[in-house]
């Protein structure tokens, strides 16, 4: 027997230390990467038909923000087939998924890979996976000392998921057994501390009927938090319905937040539902909450307070059971302190307010996030590799992100286009040099442009839209990307302002 029962049993008593369970899969990953003199360790857990890094030794610090799904790695695939050992043959067809992932090594293929399928009785749960540049590095072990090994991490992984169950309960006594599942990509990626806590703070507040108040800057992920909320209460097996109130011209607002009866106005030819009817025993979004009129939000705070509502050109009551989730890049406090949002309207929906983060207070997830955007676009490129080079995660990482997560998901999806077309390959790797991003720029082209000398001799309405056009983009920039503060700083009509860009080629 090559392991010593000494080895396996120092594993078995480092798994019952009194540490966090991402210490302990960190701990026992370090050990068995030690144990058996491979290049990198992984352990994987499995659901929604992918694996989800939950520690991992000799990878890229992307690899932990990468969702492997089965359908596109074929040896993952394998290896939840399996019922036990996988070994792997040094020259097998199937792609490995951490081929360019393990850092010194980004040109060399892995040669020898071992994966270990994690049961709870009789459904798959995780997985160990072993890789190592030595074909023959694994020879020297038995399938019976790699099945302790894989009961070890199973047992550990199960007590893992049982503690993560049980505290579930204990903080969303009320959600329902039969809710939907999450849709795909709604995942909150972070382990940062502030991140920890933000998810701590859902888990506590999604299983009550409290309306939130989430608040933070553009293209934080805010939806994402609705989402998971929504998915964490008693109400996710009903409809989630999204509203977009910056978008809501002032003429119609009220028809769809409340509905309308035929013949209410010019136009309405039919009875029609309002949002909140729609989202009746569910939850409905509001997002952009600041953007609402103050009469609006009048007739929406009897709706919150009350549960009644009218149809625009209807006398009767109709009775709702809604969850409000309200979020805004605004500060509403203010905003009612200075008069333009009602003070009583945002004690409603503040009940329990949730702050999302800027990525620039929460660097250690960029890696994560990158690898994360890498893989899905990997998949939507049909790549066999996208790896994020050292020199250009430290890009990413010393570069401030005004759009925030969103900024960074189209920063990876260009950076992966162009190095397409320069290298010319399936297997891809992200440099500095793809990354068009400087400490302190925002990704569009400069606003501050004057005039060309070539305008002048043009038309009054050419250079009425050039100047127009130039005005919004450094408006623009300033408000850092959102349009409902472009159209509030420039006084015009959220709605007009979209009609415009468009016209000016803006969008």
């Amino acid at each position: 027997m090559t392991l010593s029962i000494q080895s396996l049993a120092t594993i078995a008593i480092e798994l019952q230390s009194g540490l966090t369970q991402g210490d302990r899969f960190q701990r026992l990953i370090n050990s068995l990467r030690r144990l058996l003199r491979c290049d990198a360790s992984a352990l994987l857990r499995f659901e929604g038909q992918q694996f989800r890094p939950l520690a991992i030794d000799g990878l890229a610090q992307d690899v932990l923000g990468r969702r492997f799904a089965l359908d596109a790695h074929p040896r993952l695939e394998a290896i939840a087939r399996a019922g036990d050992v996988v070994r792997f043959p040094a020259d097998s067809d199937l792609p490995d998924p951490y081929d360019g992932l393990i850092p010194g090594y980004d040109q060399l293929k892995v040669h020898a890979c071992i994966g270990l399928p994690l049961f709870a009785e009789q459904d798959l749960i995780g997985a160990l996976t072993f890789d190592s540049l030595d074909p023959l590095q694994f020879d020297r072990f038995s399938d019976e000392e790699l099945r302790l090994i894989s009961a070890l991490a199973a047992g550990a992984l199960t007590t893992a998921l049982l503690v993560e169950a049980l505290e579930g309960q204990a903080l969303s006594p009320l959600v329902s057994p039969g809710g939907s599942s999450p849709r795909e990509n709604d995942e909150i990626i972070g382990l940062s501390p502030v991140m920890q806590q933000l998810k701590q703070e859902i888990s506590i507040v999604a299983g009550s009927e409290l309306n939130v108040l989430i608040t933070g800057d553009t293209g934080v992920g805010k939806e994402l938090v609705v989402r998971a909320i929504h998915q964490g209460s008693a109400r996710a097996a009903n409809p989630l319905v999204y509203l977009n109130c910056a978008a809501l011209p002032e003429s119609v607002a009220e028809s769809e937040l409340f509905g309308h009866v035929k013949g209410a106005f010019t136009g309405a030819i039919q009875h029609r539902a309002g949002k909140f009817e729609m989202a009746d025993n569910g939850t409905l979004f509001l997002d952009e909450i600041g953007e609402l009129s103050l009469s609006l939000q009048a007739k929406l705070l009897r709706v919150i307070q009350y549960g009644d509502l009218q149809r625009v050109g209807d006398d009767r009551v109709k009775r709702v059971n809604v969850r409000i989730l309200a979020a805004t890049n605004r500060n509403l406090k203010q905003a009612a302190i200075d008069g333009v949002f009602r003070l009583d309207l945002y004690h409603r929906l503040s009940v329990f307010p949730l702050f999302v983060p800027p990525l620039s207070e929460r660097v250690s997830d960029i890696a994560l996030l990158a690898g994360y955007f890498c893989e899905r676009c990997r998949i939507k490129l049909g790549l066999m590799q996208l790896m994020l080079s050292a020199e250009a995660l430290f890009v990413l990482e010393h570069y401030p992100w005004p759009g925030n997560i969103r900024e960074l998901e189209h920063a990876i999806y260009r950076a992966a286009i162009l190095a397409r077309a320069e290298q010319n390959s399936s297997e891809l790797q992200l440099l500095p040099a793809h990354f068009s991003i400087k400490s302190g720029s925002l990704p569009i082209g400069s606003s501050d442009e004057a005039l060309p000398e070539t305008a002048i001799e043009a038309d009054l309405a050419t250079m009425t839209q050039h100047f127009q056009r130039s005005v919004i983009q450094k408006t623009l920039a300033q408000c850092e990307m959102n349009w409902a503060a472009t159209a509030r700083k420039l006084n015009l009509d959220s709605g007009n302002l979209h009609r415009l860009a468009k016209r000016l080629n803006i969008k």
